[in-house]
């Protein structure tokens, strides 16, 4: 399929206006329709073994280590552990941004080291990663300190990372904390050194796992990672002010108030692929709770129930979202929600584990093809969706069962950037992306 640059929106940061003509979830859900099963692919071809023991690949690509824990950054500090979630962004002459999340707890043996930390016992946060556009680290550099598992996020139309904790401590928690937290912060990519942490406290106080942007209404969409959350949408006051404050609310199904849609047990069957439902949205009473209850002052309104919500993707005017662990046999699914005709439904429930594991990250390529991020079991792999459907494995983890995180392209559509979590690497992959895949 070719297609312009400027047609789809990708975890690059660079334009929120653009969209996908095809859909690759579309052929997923176009088989399930006809009762055909997921089907699986050759992809670029088979991985192929990789003598340095750490990334499999189709021939005709590479891989280059640009970042690994431990590493001296430019700041004087070691590079810290954990990396997860990820965008890129347009830099100066050429370079990419990469603003990279480190999802540390409390007793994490590394940290993000800032003098403004937002929990002085609070090891998270993120660095940014300027790279030339011969895929060599320029710098790296500590930008926000002091918060708790950054886990994932989401990138902005106007330049910005939104990291999110997902973790709910409150001070004299066990883990040591001297602050709320559970918040979202933000995080410029134009930044040269730490940013002062400020909270999003509007967004709400919960198990944040990622957020997405619609560019047409500056309304931001953000998933929970919990076997009990919600799905949300916070409307700003002052569109691309997150910190002026807004209104947070839950997603209800209508005609069906406290929906758990992970069809599972005596909840089986009653959302099937493709079926479309009208929503509507109840505003969240206090979204900044001492208590870690958000989800369930939105479930006592009436909003749906979705099992353990993961990455989101904005493209063609609507939002995929991932369930790690919804679906018949745990396998994972993916969610469309469509905010112009406020209708949502199940796009893709795992068929079976051996095809998909737990999708968690989730963007889309330049190509068209989606690129998820698994979190299941055994081997970790990266799995592309091409147009037609079909699941092909495009990356293994050679070096350990640690899962991928934060895949996403740069700016000019030529470079993969993904993490492996532990022990901690960013990698830049590059090949023959616009080659036939069978």
């Amino acid at each position: 399929m070719n297609l312009s640059r400027r047609k789809f929106f990708t975890l690059a940061g660079a334009s929120a206006a653009g969209t996908l003509a095809i859909s690759p979830l579309e052929g997923l859900l176009a088989r399930a329709a006809l009762g055909q099963t997921t089907p699986t692919t050759t992809g670029y071809g088979p991985l192929l073994a990789d003598p340095n023991g750490l990334l499999e690949l189709p021939a005709g690509f590479q891989y280059r280590i640009i970042s690994r824990t431990g590493d001296l950054m430019a700041d004087g500090n070691p590079v810290p552990g954990a990396h997860d979630g990820m965008a890129a962004f347009p830099g100066p002459r050429n370079t990419t941004i990469l603003v990279c999340n480190h999802e540390l707890s409390n007793t994490s043996g590394t940290q993000v080291r800032v003098p403004n930390r937002y929990d002085p016992v609070s090891r998270g946060g993120t660095t940014n990663l300027v790279v030339g556009p011969n895929r060599q680290l320029i710098k790296q550099f500590a930008t926000l300190g002091g918060t708790i598992r950054n886990c994932a996020g989401g990138p902005t139309p106007w330049g910005s990372w939104i990291t999110c904790e997902e973790n709910v401590s409150v001070p004299g928690s066990s883990d040591g904390s001297t602050q709320f937290h559970g918040y979202n912060f933000e995080v410029p990519a134009s930044a040269t050194g730490p940013v002062d942490p400020v909270p999003l406290i509007a967004m709400g106080r919960f198990n944040h796992e990622a957020i997405a942007v619609d560019p047409a209404t500056g309304i931001v969409y953000q998933t929970e990672d919990s076997g009990s959350s919600l799905f949300y949408r916070f409307i700003p006051n002052v569109p691309g002010k997150l910190a002026e404050g807004g209104k947070l609310e839950a997603l209800v199904i209508k005609g069906r108030p406290q929906s758990i849609t992970n069809n599972r047990g005596a909840n089986s069957g009653l959302y099937p692929i493709g079926q479309k439902f009208a929503v509507e949205w109840v505003e969240i009473p206090d979204p900044n709770p001492a208590t870690d209850n958000v989800r369930v002052q939105g479930f006592t309104l009436g909003a749906a129930q979705f099992s353990r919500g993961e990455g989101i993707w904005y493209g063609n005017g609507e939002l995929y979202f991932c369930c790690t662990n919804g679906g018949a046999n745990s396998g994972g699914q993916v969610w469309r929600y469509n905010p112009r005709t406020e209708m949502i439904d199940l796009f893709v429930e795992s068929p079976s584990r051996d095809v998909l594991d737990a999708p968690d990250n989730i963007c889309v390529a330049p190509f068209g093809d989606l690129i998820l991020c698994e979190d299941g079991g055994g081997d970790q792999y990266l799995r592309g969706v091409d147009t037609t459907g079909g699941l092909y494995n495009f990356a293994r983890n050679a070096l350990n069962g640690s899962e991928f995180c934060g895949a996403c392209f740069s700016p000019d559509g030529n470079t993969m950037f993904v993490n492996v979590q532990s022990p901690g690497i960013t990698l830049a992959i590059w090949g023959p992306w616009n080659s036939n895949r069978g």
